[in-house]
């Protein structure tokens, strides 16, 4: 068996045979079978899987449309190279649950990624300010990774340092604080 195959296989495995039958069902229900498919499709992200990730959070969001799903559909086209079709989805997540914090994040990687720091520094404050987040040292970081590179060496430092106070076990931030002293740049 290709291991493409074998990894969709065993993503399907993981989901109940229950999956497939969805009349009279609760909304908890349904819920419940969308949060499977986008988990699912998030694993087979990781394993680099894509088109079968898409296809699962598609499923999921059949179910029910939820942000969850949206973003990581986004965060999955990125790994294919299409930021732009990233960004549609993150926005639809959005636009769907706007104290989501996630795509607020992802939107900004991605404006990163083409060079458009200043548009990305809204997008990691709402990500910073989002009522339902679990990893805050990401806005963070990313705001420390601009100012990095404007040289901004202080607050760089700064978001690094919040990061670490989210989550003392960060690697990025430690790297980038890492970074920040083999280069020189001391604290003034």
């Amino acid at each position: 068996m290709k291991p493409l195959a074998a990894s969709f296989l065993f993503v399907l495995l993981l989901l109940p045979a229950t999956l497939w039958s969805e009349q009279n069902e609760k909304p908890e229900q349904k819920r419940a079978k969308a949060e499977k498919l986008y988990n699912a499709g998030y694993l087979l992200t990781l394993l680099g899987n894509y088109q079968e990730a898409i296809q699962l959070f598609r499923r999921s969001l059949e179910i029910e449309p939820t942000a969850e799903a949206y973003t990581y559909m986004g965060w999955t086209f990125s790994h294919m190279g299409d930021l732009e079709r990233a960004r549609e989805e993150a926005e639809k997540a959005i636009q769907l649950d706007p104290d989501f914090g996630n795509p607020y994040n992802d939107i900004a990687v991605y404006l990163i990624e083409q060079g458009k720091e200043a548009e990305a520094v809204p997008y990691l404050e709402k990500a910073m300010r989002a009522k339902r987040y679990c990893c805050y040292q990401f806005p963070h970081f990313n705001m420390g990774r601009i100012h990095l590179k404007k040289k901004m060496y202080d607050k760089a430092r700064e978001e690094f340092k919040k990061a670490l106070e989210i989550d003392p076990a960060y690697l990025p931030a430690i790297q980038g604080l890492e970074l920040l002293e083999l280069i020189g740049a001391k604290e003034t």
